[in-house]
């Protein structure tokens, strides 16, 4: 399944499912079957930000916890966006080294 996060734009093509918080979006990644997911930042009041989901992968793929997830990030938040690619490098980086474990 392609997750849109965004409490805003419309989904566009290529995507399955529109979420408009970040607790939809964890609870979805926390049920499995997300293959690929993007992030926006400002969520409105109520729905927190695209950082807590960027962290809630990090701490998924430190655990390992989590199954590797295509993230792309389509914030124009430029603060937000360069937070949101740090904890994602951090959690493809654990994916990666907790592959090579046997």
């Amino acid at each position: 399944m392609n997750v849109w996060l965004d409490d805003e734009r419309p989904m566009p093509q290529g995507y399955d499912l529109h979420v408009q918080t970040a607790q939809e979006a964890i609870q979805l990644l926390s049920q499995g079957g997300v293959a690929r997911i993007s992030l926006d930042h400002d969520l409105g009041e109520q729905g927190g930000t695209g950082y807590e989901v960027a962290c809630f992968l990090e701490q998924g793929a430190y655990n390992g916890t989590l199954q590797p997830v295509e993230v792309l990030i389509h914030s124009a938040n430029p603060v937000g966006r360069m937070r949101m690619a740090q904890a994602l490098e951090n959690a493809r980086r654990h994916w990666k080294i907790n592959s090579l474990q046997p």
